[in-house]
C-alpha cells in the first residue's frame, strides 16, 4: 500500500477628550477576538514518522484480489494529539433565561430555587493543572466576558459547573476551576521562545460550538513576535498591541481559548484572534505559552493582573482637531504626536505628581510616547511602587517630573 504525503475606549474621543478601549484593525482587515469561539489550523503530515501500516488481508483464488483491508497509521501528529486532547475542553458561556430565548418561552426547572440558564455562547479551554480536588483550565477572557455562569464540557461528554479564578481583558486571557474528579489528563506547556519559522502547530478545540468539540486541525508556525492591533471593546479604535504566535490554522468560532500545540504534544499558545476579511486565508494568532505561564499564575493567585497606574483619562494627539491643537492645548508646531492628558482622578499617582489636564506627555521611562498604545507598553512594563520619569509639554513649554506609580484596574 502507497503512502500519501498531505501538505500541507477608548470610545471615539469627541471633542471633551474622553478616553476609552478598543481593538483592532490590521491593513484594513479587522482583527477578530472571536467571542463564540475560535481558531484552528490546516494540514501538514510529518511522513517521516509514518508507521509501516499493519494489514490483515484476505486474498480470492487468483491471489490478486484484496478484501477486508485494516489499516493502523500513526504519525507524530497523531501522537502530539493523544497526548493533549483529553485536556482539551469546551467553555459554555450561559445567561440566565428568564423564561425566554429569542420572544420564545423555554422549559423552566421543577425547583424553583435553581437557576435557568441558556447558552450565549461556546468556546474552548484546556486543563492546565490539578491540585487537590480542584482542576483549572485556561481560556480567552471574550470568552467568557458576560456569563451568568459558566459550564465545561469534557471530551467525554460530561459537564461541569465552572467557576472564575481570575481573568485579564489586555492579555485576553482568563483561568477558570473545575471539580478534579475524573480529569486524568492535563496539558502541558511548552518554551514559545523556541519555536522555529515553520515547524509543524496543531490546534484543538470545539469550532462552531459543542458539536464539532475537540477538532484537530494542523498547520506550522508562519510568524513569532508578531504584533498585531487589536480592539477590545469593538468601537473601531486601536487600543493595544498583541505580541502573537502567527499560524496558518485555519479560524472558526468556537475554538477561541484552545490549544496550540507542537509536534511534541506541548502547548505552545491559546488561540485568540484572527483575520477577518473575506480575502484573506490561514492568518490565525494564539498568544504564546511563555506569556500563558506567567499571566495565569498572576490570575490564580490576584484573580487580576495587577499593573501600575497613573491615574488619567487621555487621548492622542493625532485625535485631537487642528484648532482645539492651537487654541486649547498650545501645540508647538514641530510636534505632530504624543498623548494629550484629558482628566486627572484625585489622589492618583498623576495628581501626587503634578500632572494636569492638558498635559502633552510624550516620553516616559525614557522611551518616546507617540500614541497611547505606546504608552500603555511601557506603562505596564514598570513595577508598582516605582519611580518614573515624565516628559510633557504645558502650554508649549517641555517639562519633566517624577511620578510614582500605584496600582489599580483604570484604564490608565
Amino acid at each position: 500500500m502507497s503512502q500519501q504525503k498531505n501538505r500541507n475606549n477608548r470610545n471615539q474621543k469627541s471633542s471633551n477628550l474622553k478616553s476609552g478601549i478598543i481593538g483592532g484593525l490590521l491593513g484594513g482587515a479587522t482583527v477578530a477576538l472571536l467571542g463564540g469561539g475560535l481558531l484552528f489550523g490546516s494540514g501538514v503530515l510529518d511522513t517521516d514518522s509514518v508507521t509501516e501500516p499493519q494489514v490483515t488481508q484476505e486474498e480470492n483464488e487468483n491471489n490478486n484480489e484484496v478484501s477486508n483491508v485494516s489499516v493502523n497509521v500513526e504519525t507524530a501528529t497523531t501522537e502530539a494529539v493523544q497526548e493533549v486532547q483529553e485536556a482539551v475542553v469546551s467553555v459554555i458561556n450561559l445567561a440566565e433565561s428568564n423564561g425566554s430565548i429569542f420572544g420564545f418561552p423555554v422549559p423552566q426547572t421543577e425547583n424553583p430555587e435553581e437557576e435557568d440558564y441558556i447558552s450565549q455562547g461556546t468556546g474552548s479551554g484546556v486543563i492546565y493543572k490539578v491540585e487537590g480536588d480542584i482542576a483549572y483550565v485556561v481560556t480567552n477572557n471574550h470568552v467568557i466576558d458576560g456569563a451568568d455562569a459558566l459550564e465545561i464540557l469534557m471530551k467525554d461528554g460530561t459537564k461541569k459547573e465552572a467557576q472564575v479564578v481570575g481573568s485579564d481583558v489586555w492579555t485576553d486571557l482568563a483561568v477558570l476551576s473545575i471539580p478534579a474528579e475524573g480529569i486524568e489528563v492535563v496539558a502541558e506547556f511548552g518554551d514559545s521562545n523556541n519555536l522555529n519559522v515553520g515547524e509543524p502547530a496543531i490546534a484543538i478545540g470545539s469550532p462552531l460550538g459543542t458539536e464539532f468539540a475537540t477538532s484537530v486541525t494542523q498547520g506550522i508556525v508562519s510568524a513569532t513576535e508578531r504584533t498585531v492591533e487589536t480592539d477590545i471593546d469593538g468601537d473601531g479604535i486601536v487600543d493595544w498591541d498583541v505580541t502573537a504566535i502567527q499560524t496558518d490554522a485555519s479560524i472558526n468560532p468556537g475554538n477561541s481559548g484552545g490549544a496550540l500545540i507542537n509536534i511534541a504534544g506541548k502547548v505552545i499558545g491559546i488561540n485568540s484572534m484572527k483575520i477577518a476579511s473575506s480575502n484573506v486565508e490561514g492568518m490565525g494568532f494564539a498568544i504564546p505559552s511563555n506569556d500563558v505561564v506567567q499571566i495565569i499564575a498572576e490570575l490564580e493567585e490576584h484573580g487580576e493582573v495587577i499593573r501600575p497606574v497613573l491615574g488619567v483619562s487621555m487621548i492622542d494627539l493625532q485625535q485631537v482637531s487642528a484648532s482645539q491643537q492651537r487654541s486649547t492645548l498650545n501645540v508647538p508646531e514641530d510636534l505632530t504626536n504624543g498623548v494629550v492628558v484629558a482628566e486627572v482622578q484625585e489622589l492618583s499617582a498623576a495628581d501626587a505628581a503634578g500632572l494636569e489636564a492638558y498635559d502633552i506627555i510624550v516620553e516616559m521611562a525614557g522611551e518616546e510616547v507617540g500614541n497611547m498604545v505606546e504608552l500603555r507598553k511601557i506603562l505596564y512594563q514598570q513595577k508598582v511602587g516605582s519611580t518614573i520619569e515624565i516628559s510633557f509639554y504645558r502650554d508649549g513649554e517641555l517639562q519633566t517630573l517624577d511620578v510614582t506609580l500605584t496600582d489599580g484596574q483604570p484604564s490608565l
